[in-house]
């Protein structure tokens, strides 16, 4: 299937790179590594994603070059690549655009993707979408520049928590260190993404943490975020980044859940886990998805109904 892919790339001339609502670093650094691989070819390429680009990850090269309307229908392009999604519906509003683009490309690596292209490098063991990039770009014998191995770098060091969740396998740490060589600043890196908060998210922390409810004998604990808390500190959905691996950090505790209010009786389940615990199978049960030790899904109802429903679903699970 890699052959493939690198074909369509060798062959097309106008590209379109997207990935999911909310926006989190593998899927930006993705996004923009393959964008510098594509610009560095001479094809023309533009990053459309819906969202905009959170504040702490607008430093990767290239950022700035990502567009959040098409200008061109999705026709005009040759080639389409949605990465980081395991179904084409996460891009958002951008999906009757995106599904227009003649050859669709899928480079992702959530065991809930059931494969919604023709043409997709997938890779549930993979630590990152970032990862998969590597990969593809090594087959291809592409030039790793260090604006490509800052963006890489990045996608990899935020989908494995800093490099201590599951997923980091030997082939990820090599990989890292071949970014490292590359010209990639694991320091300045680091202090852009996790050592830049504004106050608001510390004062929307505050707030958060004073809904922290455990549970020692089934091994859980949640924290939530409503909209008023948002309005109180003047923060916003995207200084939620983080927050749910707080609770991780309990001793005793083996998943830790964020409930995260997106509208009247709507909420995000962000759910990890340590250990061989599955919580995607959990999130699965309420429409949702994702890995092993990191899923999500959203629900509607009473905030109280959901999370007895939730807990059900837990120890059923």
């Amino acid at each position: 299937m890699i052959e493939k892919i690198i074909s369509a790339v060798a062959s097309g001339k106008r590209f379109l790179i997207t990935s999911h609502v909310r926006l989190d670093g593998d899927a930006l650094g993705s996004e923009l590594a393959l964008y510098g691989l594509l610009r560095n070819m001479g094809k023309e390429a533009v990053v459309c994603n819906q969202d905009a680009t959170p504040a702490h990850y607008r430093f990767l090269p290239g950022a700035d070059q990502i567009v959040h309307e098409l200008i061109r229908p999705g026709t005009y392009y040759d080639v389409g690549f949605v990465l980081d999604c395991s179904e084409l519906e996460r891009v958002g509003n951008l999906e009757a655009d995106v599904a227009a683009v003649p050859t669709l490309i899928n480079i992702d690596h959530h065991v809930s993707n059931g494969g919604f292209c023709a043409l997709r490098l997938l890779d549930p063991k993979a630590s990152s979408t970032g990862e998969l990039i590597y990969r593809l770009m090594r087959e291809m014998r592409a030039p790793m520049t260090k604006d490509i191995c800052t963006n890489l770098y990045a996608a990899i060091l935020t989908d494995t928590g800093g490099f201590r969740y599951s997923s980091t396998r030997p082939e990820t740490l090599r990989t890292a260190g071949d970014l490292v060589e590359g010209g990639a600043d694991p320091q300045w890196i680091s202090e852009h993404i996790y050592e830049s908060d504004p106050p608001a998210k510390l004062q929307l922390l505050v707030r958060v943490l004073e809904t922290l409810e455990m549970d020692p004998v089934l091994g859980v604990a949640s924290m939530t975020v409503t909209e008023e808390h948002l309005r109180q500190t003047g923060a916003t959905m995207e200084h939620t980044d983080g927050f749910i691996d707080i609770p991780r950090t309990v001793q005793g505790i083996n998943i830790a859940m964020l409930y995260t209010q997106t509208g009247e009786g709507q909420f995000k389940l962000s759910l990890r886990s340590k250990g061989r615990i599955n919580v995607e199978k959990i999130a699965r049960r309420f429409g949702g998805g994702g890995h092993i030790n990191a899923a999500a899904c959203r629900i509607e109802g009473d905030l109280a109904a959901i999370k007895s429903r939730v807990l059900e679903a837990i120890r059923e699970a």
